[in-house]
C-alpha cells in the first residue's frame, strides 16, 4: 500500500513558477507509474497534467507540454511537478498518483494552486 500526501501549492501571480511535491510512503514507491492531475474549479473531473513511469519515462498532457515537468526521486520516494509560466487557468487542486497493475491506485488529497493578480 501507499500513502501519497502533497505540499508545494500556493499562490501565484500570472507567469510565476511553482514546484510541487508528492511524498510516499509505504515500501515498493520505485515499481508504481507516478502521475499528476488536477481539477478546476467547478469541473467535476480530474485533467491529466503527466507522468513519469516506474522506469523513468515522462508523458504530458496538452495543458502541460513546454511547461511542465515531472521527475522522480525513488530513493526519497517523492515525485515532483516543476510549474513556469502559469496562467490562471492553471489553477486547480493538483493530485498525485500512483498506480500498478498489482498493486493498485492511489490519491493523494490534493494542493491547492491558485494563479492570481
Amino acid at each position: 500500500q501507499v500513502q501519497l500526501v502533497e505540499s508545494g501549492g500556493g499562490l501565484v501571480q500570472p507567469g510565476g513558477s511553482l514546484k510541487l511535491s508528492c511524498a510516499g510512503s509505504g515500501t515498493r514507491f520505485n515499481i508504481y507509474d507516478m502521475g499528476w492531475y488536477r481539477q478546476a474549479p467547478g469541473q467535476q473531473q480530474r485533467e491529466w497534467v503527466a507522468s513519469i513511469t516506474a522506469g523513468g519515462n515522462t508523458y504530458y498532457g496538452g495543458s502541460a507540454k513546454g511547461r511542465f515537468t515531472i521527475s522522480r526521486d525513488n530513493a526519497k520516494k517523492l515525485v515532483y511537478l516543476q510549474l513556469i509560466s502559469l496562467q490562471p487557468e492553471d489553477t486547480a487542486v493538483y493530485y498525485c498518483k500512483a498506480w500498478h497493475t498489482t498493486y493498485g491506485t492511489y490519491w493523494g488529497q490534493g494542493t491547492q494552486v491558485t494563479v492570481s493578480t
